[in-house]
C-alpha cells in the first residue's frame, strides 16, 4: 500500500506543475484516479491548493477540474464529482475571490461552470446564482481598479506640500502581478485558444459522423431555397459553358441541332 503522505505530496506537486497543455491535466487526473481509496484526502489537496496558490496556478487547477471529472466519470468514480459539486463554491471563492485579486479567473470561473452545467456536473440553478455572485466581483474590481488611481481632484500632487506628507496612503487595491507572471498567463490563454480553434474544426469520429453534424446544423428546406438552388444551378451551367470556346462551341451546334429538330417537327406536321 502506498504511503498517503508521499500520495499527497507527489499529487500537491503535480497541481502546482499543472500548465496550459491538456497532457499535465491528464496526468494529474489519472494520478487521483489511481489512489482513489484516497479521494476525500486528495480532494482536500485541491482545495488547499486553490487557496494558497497565485492566480495563473488557480487558473490552471480550475481547467483541470473540468478534465477530472470527466476522467472520474468515464471511469465511475463518483465521489470525485460528488465532492466537488459539494464544495463548488469553495472552489470559485478561491479561484476568484471578492478582494479583487482574482479578477482576471472570473471568465475562467464561469467557463468552466458552464461547461460543468453542459455535462450534468452542476445544476443550472447553482450555476446562475454562483455567476450572479461573480458578475458582480468583476463589476467591483473595476470599481476598485478605477478608484485606486489618482483622479484630478483627488490626487495627492494637487495637495500642498505639507498635506501630501501626511497624507495616508492606504490602498484597497489587490497585489499587482509581476511581470513573470503575466507573461506566463499570456502564453497559456495563447495555448488554450489555440487548442479550442483546433478542436472546433475536429472532424467528428464515426463514418458518418460528419455527415449527421451537417445535418443537424442544417435548416429546414423551403421554396427560397429551391429556388436560389434553382438560380445558383442556371449560374453554374452558363458559367460552364461559357469557360471555353470548345464548350461554347459544343453548346451552339446543341442549340442549333435543336432548333433545326423542332423546325423539321412542326414541317412534319
Amino acid at each position: 500500500m502506498a504511503d498517503p503522505f508521499e500520495v499527497r505530496m507527489r499529487f500537491t506537486n503535480q497541481l502546482r506543475q499543472l500548465n496550459a497543455s491538456v497532457t499535465s491535466a491528464q496526468k494529474a487526473a489519472q494520478y487521483a484516479l489511481k489512489y482513489r481509496d484516497m479521494a476525500e484526502d486528495l480532494h482536500s489537496c485541491i482545495l488547499e491548493q486553490l487557496e494558497r496558490n497565485n492566480m495563473n496556478t488557480r487558473a490552471n487547477i480550475m481547467y483541470f477540474i473540468e478534465h477530472f471529472l470527466d476522467m472520474a466519470h468515464r471511469d465511475g468514480h463518483a465521489d470525485y464529482v460528488r465532492m466537488m459539486q459539494r464544495d463548488i463554491i469553495r472552489v470559485v471563492d478561491a479561484v476568484a475571490p471578492d478582494d479583487g485579486s482574482g479578477a482576471a479567473n472570473v471568465k475562467v470561473a464561469r467557463k468552466v461552470l458552464q461547461a460543468l452545467q453542459h455535462k450534468s456536473f452542476l445544476e443550472a440553478q447553482a450555476v446562475s446564482e454562483i455567476e450572479e455572485v461573480l458578475k458582480d466581483r468583476d463589476t467591483a474590481a473595476q470599481d476598485l481598479a478605477l478608484s485606486s488611481s489618482p483622479t484630478n481632484g483627488d490626487a495627492l500632487g494637487d495637495m500642498p506640500p505639507s498635506q501630501t506628507i501626511l497624507a495616508p496612503r492606504k490602498s484597497n487595491a489587490p497585489p499587482k502581478l509581476d511581470r513573470k507572471q503575466v507573461e506566463q498567463r499570456i502564453e497559456e490563454d495563447r495555448e488554450r485558444h489555440k487548442r479550442l480553434r483546433e478542436n472546433i474544426w475536429a472532424v467528428p469520429q464515426g463514418e458518418y459522423a460528419e455527415l449527421d453534424k451537417l445535418w443537424e446544423e442544417t435548416s429546414d428546406l423551403g421554396d427560397d431555397d429551391e429556388r436560389m438552388l434553382a438560380e445558383e444551378w442556371a449560374e453554374w451551367q452558363l458559367a460552364h459553358q461559357n469557360s471555353c470556346p470548345h464548350r461554347r462551341a459544343r453548346a451552339t451546334e446543341a442549340e442549333a441541332a435543336a432548333r433545326e429538330k423542332a423546325a423539321n417537327g412542326k414541317h412534319s406536321r
